[in-house]
């Protein structure tokens, strides 16, 4: 008996038509659901006009956001905390992952993954633990979770980019330097972008750094 919950949440694309060459999978944050980041879609679509993009909610309901879900709940906040709940996130979200490549017959060399707030989170902490490794992790207004046991249990290393906004409320941008550190010295191809005045939330500018992101891990050429 499979007791790991089936994601589902909205998609676009790809824009062209026909078959998909890359899959592309928004992870949003706590409170939020999968209509949060679709509409990101369309900015990167131009870029990638056979790319199928999807956003599943996340499993559980939100304690703190009766319309909005979560991946882990966040109670208490602390390390042990957040550590168990990616633990539990972790297969379902891999889970998920791996129907959407099946169906769309592609590799993990074809797929990417974007994260904002605890989307980040689950992101890296699923997407350096997978079998085989992805093209590539962006992850905006987020952290690293479980930096003490990384070099312990990784087992890919793609390419990550790191947005954080140095006016954030939430996760604040200290946060970057600290996994930039951790992943840097697991071997891990990493860059980490600071946004001025930038709060918990994207900016044009931080999509322009996950277009070229995009563009660089899958070979294409900027419009």
């Amino acid at each position: 008996m499979n007791d790991i919950p089936d994601l589902e949440g909205p998609e676009f694309g790809p824009a062209a038509g026909g078959a998909a060459q890359q899959l592309v999978v928004f992870v949003h944050g706590y409170g939020a659901d999968g209509n949060d980041l679709i509409g990101l879609a369309p900015h990167f679509a131009d870029l990638m006009p056979n790319a199928k993009f999807v956003s599943p909610n996340a499993p559980y309901p939100c304690e703190g956001s009766p319309f909005g879900y979560q991946w882990f709940h966040l109670a208490e906040r602390t390390e042990p905390e957040m550590l168990s709940g990616a633990r539990t996130a972790q297969p379902i979200l891999e889970n998920y992952i791996n129907d959407q490549l099946a169906s769309a017959e592609l590799q993990d060399r074809n797929l990417a993954l974007i994260g904002f707030s605890q989307g980040t989170m689950i992101s890296l902490f699923a997407g350096l633990r997978r079998e085989r490794p992805m093209a590539g992790i962006l992850g905006y207004s987020g952290r690293l979770v479980g930096p003490d046991v990384l070099a312990a249990e990784i087992s890919v290393r793609p390419p990550v980019v790191l947005v954080n906004g140095d006016a954030d409320e939430l996760i604040p941008a200290d946060q970057q330097a600290t996994a930039l550190k951790s992943l840097q010295g697991v071997s891990v191809p990493v860059e980490g972008h600071i946004r001025a005045g930038l709060g918990h939330s994207i900016d044009e500018a931080g999509v322009d750094i996950g277009r070229q992101f995009m563009a660089r891990i899958f070979g294409l050429q900027t419009p």
